[in-house]
C-alpha cells in the first residue's frame, strides 16, 4: 500500500479553481471507518487474518505500525494486508506512537481480551471535541476489569473477563466496539443494550463472526455476543465509504452536476440520499451505484445524531453546499460540540454563516471567492474543496495532512469528475 497522510500532506497544499459542474464516474473506496477497528480486530487471534482493498490512507499506515510494535506480521500484497499476531510483544506502547490517533484505543478491547491487561495513552485524533472514554471503561468494568488513570496512561487489567449485561447512556460507536471485541472470548453471554448502529459497527461485527465469534445485531439497538474459547483467522472484505460517497454526491449536487457513483452501499447513504432530494437534487440507485443530478439547491435543515440519522462526518460538507442554496439553511450539531471549525474558514470565502452553540444558519445565495483557507479537521478539509470548487477564483488551502488522514485520494476524484484541483508544495 502506498504511503500516505502526514507524510505527503506535511508542507504541502491543494489549489482548487472554480470548476463548475462535476462530471464523469468514479470509485468509492473502503471505509476509514470500518477498518481501523477490523484492523484492532485482529489481535484477537493467532491465526492469518487478511484485510482486502484497504484505503491508502495515513490512519491505516499508522494503525499498521502499531500492529507491528504489538507483536504482528503485516505483509502488503497490493492492497490486502496479510496479519499473523503468534505472540503480543507489548501491551504498553510509547505515548508518541499511539496519542495522535484517536482509533489506536480501539486496541484496548482485543488486548484486555487476549493478555488481560493493557495501558494506553488517552487518545488523540482531530480536535472537534470532547470524546471521553468513560463508556469504554465502564464496558470493561462491568464485564470484570478494573482501570485507573495515571498521568495520562489508562490501566486496565482484568481476566478472564466475564459475560454481562451493558447499558451505554450514550451509543458510543467506539465504545460499542471496544467493548464488543473485549466481549467475544469472555465468558458467557454479554448484551449491550443502548449500542451504537452504525454500518461500521455491523461490519466488525461481520469480521468477528468471521473469525468465529458469535455476535448478534438487533433492531432495537440491542448487541447480544456470546463468548467463545477462541476465534480464528479469516478473510475479509471492509464495507465501502458511506462518508467518501457521502462527500462527492454533495459535490456533485452542489456544483449542478452529472455524477455516477460505484461501490457504494445504497442503503447505508439513505439519510444522506433523502437530504440531497429533499434540497432538489435527483438520485437514481442501482445495484452497486447510484448516479447524482444536481441542480439548483433549495435550503436544508440539517440535525446531526447517531446513525440512522444524518452523520456528522458530513455536516461540513453540507454545509458548503447551503453556501450555494438560494435561502436560509440551519445546522445543528449535536454530536461534537467543536465542529464549527470550519465557519471561520468558509467565512475567509464570503459565506454568510451565524454561529449560536450548537447550531449555525448559512444565509445561502451570496457567492463565495477564492481565499487561502486552512484545514482544520478531516471533514472540514472536504467542505473546504467543495466550496473552492463552488467559488469565483483560486483557492489554496493548507494543512491537508488532515484530508490525507481519511480520503484515499479527494483531489484525484474531484479532478477525475472535472475539479480543477493540484496538489503542490
Amino acid at each position: 500500500m502506498a504511503e500516505s497522510g502526514s507524510a505527503s500532506g506535511k508542507g504541502k497544499r491543494l489549489i482548487i479553481t472554480g470548476s463548475g459542474p462535476l462530471s464523469g464516474t468514479c470509485r468509492v473506496g473502503t471505509s476509514k471507518n470500518a477498518v481501523l477497528p477490523i484492523l484492532a480486530a485482529s489481535l484477537l487471534t493467532r491465526e492469518p487474518v487478511t484485510i482486502r482493498n484497504l484505503p491508502a490512507i495515513s490512519d491505516v499506515t499508522h494503525m499498521l505500525s502499531l500492529l507491528r510494535i504489538f507483536g504482528a506480521c503485516v505483509t502488503m500484497n497490493g492492497s490486502d494486508a496479510v496479519i499473523v499476531t503468534k505472540s503480543i510483544k507489548t501491551t504498553a506502547p510509547a505515548a508518541h506512537m499511539v496519542s495522535r490517533l484517536r482509533a489506536s484505543f480501539l486496541f484496548m478491547g482485543p488486548l484486555l481480551a487476549r493478555e488481560g491487561s493493557v495501558t494506553m495513552p488517552l487518545p488523540g485524533g482531530c480536535r472537534i471535541g470532547q470524546r471521553p472514554i468513560n463508556l469504554h471503561l465502564a464496558g470493561f468494568k462491568t464485564l470484570g476489569a478494573r482501570s485507573v488513570i495515571i498521568s495520562g496512561h489508562v490501566h486496565t487489567w482484568g481476566y478472564p473477563l466475564t459475560g454481562a449485561v451493558i447499558c451505554l447512556d450514550y451509543p458510543s460507536v467506539g465504545a460499542t466496539e471496544n467493548i464488543m471485541m473485549a466481549a467475544c472470548t469472555a465468558r458467557g453471554t454479554t448484551t449491550i443494550v443502548g449500542a451504537a448502529t452504525e454500518p461500521e459497527v455491523h461490519d466488525i461485527a461481520g469480521f468477528l463472526n468471521a473469525m468465529g465469534g458469535r455476535v448478534r445485531i438487533s433492531p432495537e439497538a440491542r448487541i447480544v455476543i456470546e463468548g467463545v474459547p477462541e476465534l480464528h483467522g479469516a478473510d475479509y472484505t471492509p464495507i465501502p465509504d458511506r462518508i467518501e460517497a457521502g462527500t462527492l454526491m454533495v459535490a456533485a449536487a452542489a456544483s449542478g452536476g452529472d455524477v455516477t457513483l460505484e461501490n457504494v452501499r445504497n442503503d447505508h447513504l439513505r439519510p444522506i440520499s433523502l437530504k440531497l432530494i429533499e434540497a432538489g437534487a435527483e438520485i437514481f440507485p442501482y445495484p452497486g451505484g447510484m448516479r447524482i443530478k444536481g441542480r439548483r439547491l433549495k435550503p436544508m435543515v440539517i440535525i446531526s445524531s447517531p446513525y440512522p440519522g444524518f452523520p456528522t462526518d458530513l455536516q461540513a460538507p453540507f454545509m458548503a453546499a447551503c453556501c450555494a442554496a438560494q435561502g436560509d439553511s440551519t445546522i445543528n450539531e449535536t454530536v461534537f460540540e467543536n465542529r464549527f471549525m470550519h465557519v471561520p474558514e468558509l467565512q475567509k470565502m464570503g459565506a454568510d454563516i451565524m454561529v449560536a452553540g450548537s447550531t449555525a444558519v448559512v444565509h445561502g445565495g451570496r457567492p463565495l471567492c477564492g481565499a487561502e483557507v486552512t484545514v482544520t479537521d478531516l471533514r472540514a478539509g472536504a467542505a473546504l474543496c467543495i466550496a473552492g470548487i463552488l467559488a469565483q477564483g483560486e483557492t489554496l488551502l493548507s494543512d491537508i495532512y488532515h484530508l490525507d488522514r481519511g480520503y484515499e485520494d479527494l483531489e484525484g476524484q474531484l479532478r477525475r469528475l472535472g475539479a480543477n484541483i493540484r496538489r503542490e508544495t
